[in-house]
């Protein structure tokens, strides 16, 4: 799907919506690779891969930091880029680690000339009324949706909206090759964690909306729909026009990184979500740093400070806080010459962004023994199918199994 013309002429008027830092880069992957051009007339077209290094002058990135409350995050400033092509929405989340690295994202992004709209989405009780009546009117007049999370309600009641033919599915991590599964099989979009467990009150009160969005994702005769994704999707739906990403834009604008000797660790948020057991990760973290000598463990954003610390103090592994999706992390460096992770996006996006630099990537299995006793009966395949379709990476011998 190359960028097409909107009403009288003008070029196609592009709205994304976006709620995590993984999310915008995504856009920023998709914008590039279509070619949509930014402020005063700017162009980003795809970089051929003999020009895959930093452009000089580009501005520099702070590192990432250790462990520690966020600092506090400015107010996005600016007047909107005339003439961009791309409006990005922040529909805001209150965490403060992922809202600290929305807004260095947001930098990146107005940086290659886009829009940016920070919609405070989720700061009180009459906070939705107001983002989705402010944003009806540019819903309506846009040619084009670009989405990171077709799960989210707040997106699903978005689509309800829009009267967009061209719908676009960027990455949000593991949860895409579900909502593709899921598409092609006719079935309600429940995100991989949560299937099996019976709907509550709120999921009933919203089947309306989300069967109405699912509706939407569905290709006709009068709506495209692509999928611009790193993940391995098998089962395709009719008429869907999936894209591979590749994490050009990644490549063309940080890096080559320096690499390290030694090997570095890449946190989960499987704990917070309730399927893995606390206690059985952190033995796991510890008994897999202890045989392939990490140092650094570098934490997901949702992980929580309690188990954050409890790893620092039982492991001795340095906790580092990314301040940008660890895609970006990794490719601006110093990265180890190892990095060791459990099931998860980064198996399938790391390899991408690091193609060319002999980093190399390895995953640890999940024994069926850490999940927790409320896991979703889906949650051993999914995690397994992560790992297996991933490529470019090497599976560790033996699946570590804590005492």
């Amino acid at each position: 799907m190359s960028p097409r013309a909107g009403h009288a002429g003008h070029p196609a008027r592009t709205l994304a919506f976006v709620e995590s830092p993984v999310q915008l880069l995504n856009v920023l992957e998709w914008a590039h690779v279509r070619g949509l051009r930014g402020a005063a007339g700017r162009t980003r077209p795809a970089v051929p891969p003999q020009a895959r290094r930093s452009p000089a002058g580009a501005p520099p990135v702070p590192p990432a930091q250790p462990a520690g409350p966020p600092s506090p995050a400015a107010a996005p400033a600016g007047p909107p880029q005339a003439g961009a092509e791309l409006t990005v929405v922040v529909l805001s989340p209150t965490d403060p680690m992922t809202r600290g690295q929305l807004r260095r994202m947001a930098d990146l992004a107005r940086d290659e000339g886009h829009r940016v709209r920070w919609e405070e989405a989720r700061g009180g009780t009459t906070a939705p009324f107001h983002t989705v009546g402010g944003l009806a009117g540019p819903l309506r007049r846009a040619d084009r949706i670009v989405m990171g999370d077709p799960f989210s309600r707040y997106v699903q009641l978005l689509l309800t909206i829009t009267r967009a033919r061209d719908l676009v599915v960027v990455d949000d991590g593991t949860a895409t090759m579900e909502f593709v599964a899921q598409l092609a099989r006719g079935e309600r979009l429940v995100r991989w964690h949560r299937k099996g467990g019976r709907p509550g009150a709120r999921d009933l009160l919203f089947a309306p909306v989300s069967a109405s969005a699912r509706r939407r994702l569905t290709p006709s005769a009068h709506r495209r729909v692509e999928v611009f994704s790193s993940m391995p999707v098998t089962e395709v739906p009719d008429g869907v026009t999936v894209t591979a990403n590749d994490f050009t834009w990644t490549r063309a604008r940080f890096g080559p990184p320096r690499i390290t000797g030694g090997a570095d660790l890449v946190g989960t948020s499987l704990v917070e979500t309730g399927v893995v057991d606390g206690d059985r990760y952190l033995q796991a973290v510890r008994a897999l740093a202890g045989t392939h000598g990490a140092t650094r463990y570098f934490a997901h954003r949702r992980e929580s400070a309690e188990k954050l610390h409890r790893l620092a103090a039982e492991t001795g592994l340095e906790i580092v806080r990314p301040d940008l999706p660890l895609e970006l992390i990794a490719r601006r460096g110093p990265i180890g010459r190892t990095i060791l992770s459990f099931p998860s996006t980064v198996v399938h996006t790391l390899p991408l962004a690091l193609a060319g630099t002999g980093v190399r990537v390895a995953v640890c299995d999940i024994d069926p023994a850490w999940l927790t006793r409320t896991a979703s009966p889906r949650a051993q395949g999914f995690l397994s199918g992560v790992t297996g379709t991933a490529r470019d990476v090497h599976r560790l011998t033996a699946t570590v199994r804590p005492a």
